[in-house]
């Protein structure tokens, strides 16, 4: 996947953005959760009584937003990611992330979002480990490799 720079969307960037940190603070001022995607998900399975209708509306929501975004926005506002990238080594990448959580004990989005606005040390500590493992591994298999 390459940036287009050329149709860089600041604006659109920047309200995805804000309403991302508006639902992470939502959720943690009136439940007391961090909005970490692993996090809920993981609560879902096995399903706990009492403890899955926000969850499932979370994930539904993740699901039905860029479906939503598209029918809202002009035709040219969304542009779908290419992946080039076979099933195998999506799923390989899927299980790796999610070994990654594990071992991390968060996900991008607990630590780095979350995480990092409540000023955590072992926030910050696990988003740069990401984002460093990131740039390796493109920077491997695209010029290595």
């Amino acid at each position: 996947m390459t940036i287009d720079w050329l149709n860089f969307t600041p604006l659109t960037s920047l309200a995805g953005g804000l309403l991302l940190g508006i639902a992470a603070s939502l959720l943690f001022i009136y439940s007391g959760r961090i909005l970490g995607i692993t996090g809920i998900l993981e609560g879902l399975l096995p399903p706990k009584l009492g403890d899955t209708a926000w969850r499932f509306t979370f994930v539904l929501g993740l699901v039905v937003s860029p479906l939503v975004g598209q029918w809202l926005l002009p035709g040219d506002a969304l542009h779908p990611p290419q992946i080039d990238a076979s099933w195998p080594v999506l799923i390989v990448a899927g299980l790796l992330v999610g070994v990654g959580t594990r071992w991390g004990a968060g996900c991008t989005s607990g630590h780095g979002i979350c995480g990092l606005s409540r000023l955590s040390l072992r926030s910050l500590i696990a988003t740069l480990s990401f984002m460093a493992t990131g740039f390796l591994t493109v920077f491997v298999i695209r010029h290595v490799i």
